[in-house]
């Protein structure tokens, strides 16, 4: 896939933001789960854990859209 602006309600905006912005509601979803069950507890610093945990979601959605496949 090439990273091209992507025209949004008349408005272009970079891919990397809409990536950013889906990467931070997986890890929400993860930091809602790893508090349910008392997970974060065990870090040594939880908001740098979250931090690093949100870093590895958005490289790891970036690179799942690199590879995917240019239709035509």
């Amino acid at each position: 896939m090439r990273f091209t602006e992507i025209d949004l309600f008349g408005v272009y905006v970079a891919p990397i933001s809409i990536l950013m912005v889906a990467a931070w509601f997986v890890t929400i979803w993860l930091r809602w789960g790893a508090a349910r069950f008392g997970l974060l507890r065990f870090v040594w610093h939880p908001s740098f854990f979250v931090f690093a945990v949100y870093i590895i979601v958005l490289s790891s959605m970036v690179l799942v859209v690199a590879r995917w496949p240019i239709p035509g």
